[in-house]
């Protein structure tokens, strides 16, 4: 029963979607934003810093999509003599988001990423690569119409069975 109440909302929902998407594919607006991250696992006490960069496109004023990359901003001690750092870590984003203010809009997004972590000592390094489901929610501020700060969190469930990490993430955000 659940199974085609959900079926039935995410038909509607495309339904209603697509057409508004579709209505402005030719001219989406763009933004970007730089900031930094703060990457957390359940699993272990390590907390990694990263720089992070994204760059988006909104087909409507509610729907859009968005790629980020983020590179790790040092290293952390695992265990005594083993560091981990993070590589790299990207991925890619549906986006909707809901204007509550004039200069203020809440979004949340659902999306796909994989994660490169290091950790080396003890004679030898280590490289991992996990893949994610990550979702997550934030808001946006703008000053000018343009130009404003970014804040959100997002959850990483990572493939199997690598645990799950928590990101929060504090952005300058522009508009084109």
């Amino acid at each position: 029963m659940r199974t085609l109440a959900f079926t039935t909302v995410v038909a509607v929902a495309a339904t209603i979607a697509v057409p508004a998407a579709a209505q402005s594919l030719t001219s989406p607006s763009w933004y970007g934003s730089v900031g930094y991250s703060n990457l957390s696992s359940d699993d272990t006490d390590v907390s990694l810093d990263a720089l992070t960069g994204r760059v988006g496109a909104r087909f409507s004023p509610y729907f859009g999509a968005e790629g980020e990359l983020s590179v790790g901003l040092g290293d952390e001690t695992l265990v005594p003599g083993v560091d981990v750092q993070l590589n790299h870590d990207a991925a890619v984003y549906g986006v909707a988001s809901y204007p509550i203010a004039q200069n203020i809009e809440v979004f949340g997004r659902l999306g796909y990423g994989t994660t490169e972590m290091e950790a080396s000592g003890l004679g030898t390094t280590a490289t991992e690569h996990s893949d994610s489901w990550n979702y997550g929610v934030g808001a946006n501020y703008l000053f000018d119409g343009v130009n404003g700060v970014r804040a959100d969190y997002t959850r990483r469930d990572y493939q199997d069975d690598n645990g799950e990490a928590d990101v929060w993430t504090v952005s300058y955000v522009r508009r084109f």
